[in-house]
């Protein structure tokens, strides 16, 4: 049998937001199903995390660097910030979904890592969850 390690030891690994703290509430979001969406500054692209592509598999970290859930893109646009629409903030799945709760949360996020502008690149991305791993696998591969 294959296990998880395995299968995804070529996968990007990374985990949402910019803390420990929001990297465990966006995950409990993705996994809730609540989450089908998410985005970036295409500034912050390239490396270890390269910009999505439509049926990768991505492996999501929970803040403790372990692997939590597997997901597929399923689409990916490159919009201006300002151009993001309130089905996509909705599907970002934060807050009470409002377009205007996502545009504050977004705003003073991208401001904290490396400038906020209305006419910024964004990375909009929808996925699937593919898989829910086993956090007490003690035989999968770091990350």
């Amino acid at each position: 049998m294959i296990d998880a390690a395995d299968r995804y030891a070529g996968a990007v690994t990374f985990a949402f937001g910019d803390s420990p703290e929001l990297a465990d509430e966006l995950l409990a979001l993705v996994l809730s199903g609540r989450k089908t969406a998410t985005c970036g500054a295409l500034r912050d692209f390239g490396g270890a995390e390269p910009v999505p592509e439509v049926g990768r598999r991505d492996v999501v970290l929970d803040s403790q660097g372990r692997r939590a859930a597997v997901i597929e893109t399923v689409s990916v646009e490159h919009k201006r910030f300002d151009e993001v629409d309130a089905a996509f903030a909705a599907a970002e799945g934060e807050g009470d979904l409002s377009y205007d709760y996502w545009r504050e949360a977004h705003e003073a996020y991208f401001a904290r890592n490396g400038g906020y502008a209305p006419d910024m690149i964004l990375v909009c991305e929808r996925f699937r969850v593919v898989e829910v791993l086993d956090r007490n696998d003690t035989k999968r591969v770091n990350p």
